[in-house]
């Protein structure tokens, strides 16, 4: 057994209730001032004021103690939306899209997503593996210590599975915790442009079963656009998926208004993503449902586009969470940081609410939240120190990293780069 006491710290945790915080609870975080955090085998033992803590607990049995220098401690980040499985940059859409090209025409035009599909199929399992490590390990250096990444640049059943298996394997060789997410349905590849209609049957009669014999993803993933795949579509894809046995989530409204958060609703998805063009009437069905939104600042700040309405949708009920959308066309970060900063700056999150959105929402989202996302004894000891005195530093001290050090289940992450 080993015991670690994590003392002289501001603690800044939400307030888990047993389920995401909405509405005028999205910003209930709790502030121990002068506190303490007694760690057991990667563990949240108790957490309390110093001098109570100290009282109780006997010193010479405490294995090593860390000195926060009265610093802001946090819940390490959850990131819930990733597709940092990927195999090549695309760099030079960046500079298309300066100039006026929208995201939808790339796509049209054969890149986009369906560029990066033509990279992942050529590389090989181990040349994706490389290049997914490093991400994933770049996420870790800005704080993210449980992330979800998505499959969906293979389009066909094989070059899923690939994806996945490399998701699995950076689950094994990190120390992240990592959810995985089949996104067959994140376009329709080039071989079924004209009969997109088959492309829907394949996914339902053969990648969705293939993905569940391998056992790997826990969700399912729709993105669910124009020119992508419809309503209607996307419900029959989510349909099977659910009786196979995966969770839902819905690409839902990004560019146009679909209807695609309603549907999220009617299904009761555990999560509508992107929102940027979703209607009141549907984020109001997302708030009696339960649907958790998650949205992604960072790409509406690389497409140029307007941001969710976080607050609408706050006023509604429903929880919202944030994540960094990292993929390699739309919004290539792996920085919760700066997702942060954004929530509060361009977003109007308070930086209470962009706490509780890049923590413990974001864990319910993905269901991990009996484990992370909160600093509650019997969870993983998953923490950051700041340099700063309270969660408003992200957002404050801005275009720098003010994580300190990266704790995860009780240990000090080395987070120099290209190490692991």
């Amino acid at each position: 057994m080993i015991r670690k006491l994590i003392r002289n710290a501001h603690f800044f945790t939400p307030v888990d209730n047993g389920g995401p915080l909405a509405g005028n609870f999205q910003g209930r975080v709790a502030s121990l001032e002068h506190g303490a955090m007694l760690i057991r085998d990667g563990l949240i033992e108790r957490i309390g004021t110093e001098p109570d803590m100290l009282t109780d607990i006997d010193s010479g049995r405490i294995d090593e103690e860390v000195d926060c220098m009265g610093k802001c401690v946090i819940p390490g980040f959850v990131d819930p939306h990733t597709h940092m499985c990927f195999a090549a940059r695309r760099e030079a859409e960046f500079g298309l899209r300066l100039k006026g090209t929208s995201y939808l025409d790339i796509l049209k035009a054969g890149g986009g997503i369906l560029s990066s599909v033509n990279a992942v199929r050529k590389t090989s399992e181990e040349g994706l593996l490389e290049a997914t490590l490093e991400n994933a390990l770049s996420a870790l250096r800005f704080g993210t210590t449980t992330l979800e990444i998505k499959s969906g640049y293979g389009l066909n059943t094989e070059t899923e599975l690939k994806m996945l298996s490399v998701i699995d394997r950076v689950r094994r060789l990190t120390p992240l915790d990592v959810v995985a997410t089949f996104m067959g349905a994140h376009a329709v590849p080039e071989e079924y442009r004209k009969a997109p209609e088959d492309y829907v049957d394949l996914l339902i009669n053969e990648m969705i079963p293939a993905v569940s014999r391998q056992g790997i993803a826990r969700y399912c993933d729709v993105f669910c656009e124009a020119g992508v795949f419809s309503v209607n579509q996307s419900r029959r894809i989510l349909s099977a998926a659910h009786s196979a046995g995966f969770g839902l989530k819905i690409h839902a409204d990004e560019v146009h208004d679909m209807g695609a958060a309603g549907l999220a609703a009617e299904l009761r998805a555990v999560s509508a993503e992107h929102l940027l063009a979703a209607s009141h009437a549907n984020i109001v069905c997302m708030a009696k449902s339960g649907t958790i939104a998650v949205l992604l600042p960072g790409t509406a700040y690389s497409l140029q586009k307007p941001y969710a309405r976080a607050r609408d949708m706050i006023a509604a009920g429903v929880p919202v969470a944030i994540a960094t959308d990292c993929n390699p066309g739309s919004c290539f970060t792996e920085s919760m940081p700066f997702v942060f900063g954004l929530s509060v700056m361009n977003m109007g999150l308070t930086p209470e609410e962009a706490l509780t959105a890049a923590t413990l929402n974001a864990a319910y989202s993905i269901g991990m939240a009996d484990r992370v996302g909160s600093l509650d004894p019997g969870k993983q000891a998953d923490f950051l120190i700041l340099d700063g005195g309270s969660p408003a530093i992200l957002a404050y001290h801005a275009g720098v990293l003010p994580v300190e050090a990266v704790f995860k289940k009780g240990e000090r992450m080395n987070t120099k780069r290209n190490t692991r």
